[in-house]
């Protein structure tokens, strides 16, 4: 199997502008959930983790004018922009492609008034990736992956199958998704959010909390000789159990399914697995049950939502980003909110910062309409 390289990794979220930022905070275990009021996105207070406005204008102003781009295309030209700043690697060709991950978009947009600077087709998704392009000056026309919360981590697949099948050299992934009345009034129908700060796995769980943020990295045939230990991608597959809507299958059939396809190409365990772990009671048992059928109820086990909430389109990037820097540093954080056991297949779940040594890791997703996908990460 032809090894894909994984550079110039980036994480923007309410903890900081960087992946180094980001994961000083982690370890200290500081949250960017808070307690919010903001009538734009709710009618009462609510606990998300979202991205300030004037930092983030503050920090895209030596790019551009801020007022020429939405809050969704900042963050995601801000991150984007740190990744090619920090590459040893030439990406402007017509060998590099580029890959927007998200749920929503500019949907913030769509409810904009008439004789606003907004146009009908900014909501549009494709339209929001060629922006990013243009800035850029990328010479290929985008890919946009919108499956649910397994976006981030379908874009990492779909990035590492056109390169191993020789239709690009580089690959540049950027997840981004926004917090909006939209998102959030969504989410509260389902009654899936939680009544603070979420607790992955957690006995006392009650619900996801959802987040803002901008995750981009580079996937390359050729190792960026500027990283000190190269990182490739392994194996990647996603498979749908069709169970529900929004509601996980009770068996975790989708999720094994989806492990079992990897493990029968990469036999040897992982060090540790990022789970999705969004703190909902069905999630978590499901995934608790998945990870037991494939036997890995012993590998440490942890979840990154408590200190970013549900990040939705970026979750998979941004914690895959996360997962490579643990691999690099021989560091796993805690998750955040678990204290007690809370799923009925027990597992290894985090509960304060660990080392590894073993240079590989799982990384899983699962989202609605019972879509899953995982794929792993090996430090040499």
């Amino acid at each position: 199997m032809t090894d894909i390289y994984v550079s110039a990794c980036n994480i923007i979220t309410p903890l900081g502008f960087t992946t180094g930022e980001n994961a000083k905070s982690i370890l200290s275990g500081i949250t960017g959930i808070r307690l919010h009021e903001d009538p734009a996105i709710s009618p009462e207070p609510f606990h998300a983790s979202l991205i300030d406005t004037v930092s983030l204008d503050e920090n895209f102003s030596v790019l551009g004018n801020p007022v020429d781009y939405s809050r969704f295309e900042k963050m995601a030209v801000l991150s984007i922009n740190d990744v090619i700043k920090n590459t040893g690697i030439g990406i402007h060709g017509n060998r590099t492609l580029f890959i927007l991950s998200t749920t929503k978009g500019n949907i913030d947009l769509l409810g904009s008034k008439p004789g606003g600077q907004a146009q009908p087709t900014d909501v549009y998704l494709w339209h929001t990736a060629q922006k990013i392009q243009k800035h850029f000056g990328f010479l290929n026309e985008p890919i946009v992956v919108s499956h649910a919360c397994i976006s981030g981590i379908q874009a990492i697949i779909t990035g590492s199958r056109l390169i191993r099948g020789g239709f690009y050299d580089h690959v540049i992934i950027n997840g981004t998704d926004i917090i909006t009345e939209f998102v959030y009034s969504g989410f509260s129908s389902f009654k899936s959010l939680s009544t603070g700060p979420c607790r992955p796995f957690d006995k006392s769980r009650d619900g996801l909390s959802l987040g803002e943020g901008s995750g981009t990295m580079i996937l390359s045939v050729s190792k960026d000789d500027s990283e000190k230990r190269p990182v490739t991608v392994g194996h990647g597959f996603s498979t749908n159990d069709a169970n529900h809507i929004s509601g996980p299958s009770r068996t975790g059939e989708g999720l094994y399914l989806a492990i079992s396809k990897l493990t029968d190409r990469e036999p040897d365990y992982p060090g540790f697995i990022s789970a999705h772990g969004t703190a909902t009671p069905y999630n978590d048992e499901m995934e608790s049950i998945a990870i037991t059928r494939a036997g890995m109820q012993d590998i440490p086990v942890n979840s990154l939502k408590g200190y970013w909430g549900h990040t939705l389109g970026a979750a998979g990037v941004l914690e895959s980003i996360m997962s490579i820097w643990s691999l690099i540093n021989g560091v796993v954080p805690a998750t955040l909110g678990f204290t007690e056991m809370g799923v009925t297949n027990p597992l290894n779940i985090t509960r304060s910062s660990i080392k590894v040594s073993t240079g590989k890791c799982l990384k899983i997703a699962s989202g609605f309409g019972g879509c899953n996908a995982v794929t792993s990460f090996s430090v040499q």
